[in-house]
């Protein structure tokens, strides 16, 4: 077989590029049971099949994509959160935590190399066209999902704003593909919005946690106080998908007067870390309720492990998604950028929410069908729809748990059972709106508060 002039070069670049993708594979030094040899063997097969496909591929292969291929192919049997972006897919990351962009609202994640919903975002035209946890994007457009990447796929979705964008959707206990057209829009940026259920009785949602969530937060709560003592708060972080760490720990230091609020243990010693809350002098004295279901995830199960732990507040709805990795972004040169899973988040009691997530203090069952639908009806089994969650993943990396003292408890309960849901206070005050009454998780909460503040007082 002849061999190109270009050969060497090519090896010299599929070598250095093995050297940087062993050491972001090796989990501890001092334990790599494969020896110097071995190591500089496996770089010798890339480099030849690298060389074999360029010399005999029916059609010439551009080596930087090659290369970047086999990079993207490595991070995939990683997690499902650990990516390559390139330089555009990195920008797009940076303005959707800093600034406002243009799509149809979804956090979506890959299971079994099928897009997948984790949870539409409130307000958004993936919302009210019903798009929930679990659907299967087949399709986008003409073109099928199952080989993009996630940030291929991000990109499809978006595009300007009033330009259509139809997918093809799969969702359990359904015998064909729906195409649904959504209409891009603003997302917004703003995540929290606020109003009062009853006279002394507010509700604050945080859509996502983005960089000005704790300051409207703080504004919704003052705003609200200015309408009359609160009796209790109820903060919904249903479908709340995530967003910025700082900011979760902010929303829980804001009722939470000392000690940890999370934590991150990783491989190496620098990915571990502990943030502590700073205290408010005992301002809130008032009860609070947390709201979660299936497709909270990340920040928002920080926030509810840490109030549930500091027994601030009583969680009430359904198991949350179980995603307590940290993402780190590293800057490339090349203006690329690499999202790399380097810790797991443990609770302040040492709980780990990864592929576990946060058992509700009262359960409450979500509702599972779309608006206007009927696909709530038990399938044939007798059975109710599963909602996605991070162990039903590809590769999802487990809890971290195995060196841990609460290991004992989880070898006993490999995954806690939702406790029977608690019987509440009845109240005799003024039927409840008809937002209420669709809602049993939002109608259990305020009946829950209303009854604490019966019971305070005598």
């Amino acid at each position: 077989m002849k061999i190109s002039t270009n050969r060497s070069v090519t090896r010299n670049i599929a070598l250095a590029i093995g050297v940087a993708l062993v050491s972001l594979l090796a989990w501890n030094y001092s334990t790599v049971t494969a020896t110097t040899q071995d190591t500089y063997e496996s770089l010798e097969a890339f480099s030849k099949v690298l060389n074999l496909v360029q010399e005999n591929y029916v059609e010439e292969v551009d080596s930087q994509k090659a290369i970047e291929g086999a990079i993207k192919g490595m991070l995939f049997t990683l997690d499902p959160h650990s990516s390559y972006m390139k330089p555009d897919d990195f920008k797009e990351l940076q303005v959707e935590t800093q600034g406002s962009f243009t799509g149809i609202g979804i956090e979506i994640t890959m299971k079994d190399n099928i897009l997948t919903v984790v949870s539409p975002i409130e307000g958004t035209p993936a919302f009210a066209k019903g798009l929930k946890a679990g659907d299967k994007i087949v399709k986008i457009g003409d073109e099928q999902t199952q080989d993009l990447s996630l940030m291929e796929a991000v990109k499809r979705l978006r595009g300007p704003k009033g330009s259509e964008v139809t997918i093809s959707i799969h969702r359990k206990g359904w015998a064909d593909l729906k195409e649904i057209t959504l209409i891009r829009d603003i997302i917004p940026i703003h995540s929290v919005k606020s109003k009062m259920l009853e006279p002394g009785y507010p509700y604050i949602r945080i859509i996502n946690f983005q960089a000005q969530t704790t300051t409207d937060f703080k504004k919704a709560l003052t705003d609200l106080e200015k309408e009359g003592k609160i009796k209790g708060l109820i903060i919904d972080l249903r479908n709340n998908p995530g967003g910025l760490l700082d900011q979760s720990v902010k929303i829980a230091d804001i009722f939470i007067d000392d000690g940890v609020i999370v934590s991150t243990k990783g491989r190496i010693k620098e990915q571990n870390s502990v943030f502590y809350a700073h205290g408010n002098g005992g301002k809130y004295k008032f009860p609070l309720v947390v709201l979660v279901n299936e497709g909270s995830a990340s920040a928002s199960e920080i926030v509810a492990g840490a109030l549930q732990d500091h027994k601030k507040a009583v969680i009430i709805g359904a198991q949350t998604f179980g995603k307590g990795s940290v993402q780190t972004i590293i800057p490339m040169d090349s203006g690329a950028g690499l999202r790399l899973t380097t810790a797991r988040y443990y609770t302040p009691s040492g709980r780990s929410i990864q592929a576990t997530g946060i058992t509700p203090d009262i359960t409450v069952a979500s509702p599972i069908s779309m608006p206007g639908e009927n696909d709530d009806k038990e399938d044939e089994q007798g059975k109710k729809p599963k909602y996605l969650r991070e162990k039903d993943l590809r590769h999802h990396i487990d809890n971290g748990l195995n060196d841990n003292v609460t290991q004992k408890e989880e070898k006993q309960k490999p995954e806690e059972k939702p406790k029977t849901k608690e019987k509440v206070p009845a109240t005799k005050d003024k039927p409840q709106s008809e937002e209420l009454s669709k809602d049993q998780q939002l109608s259990t909460a305020l009946t829950l508060l209303k009854g604490l503040n019966v019971f305070g007082k005598k």
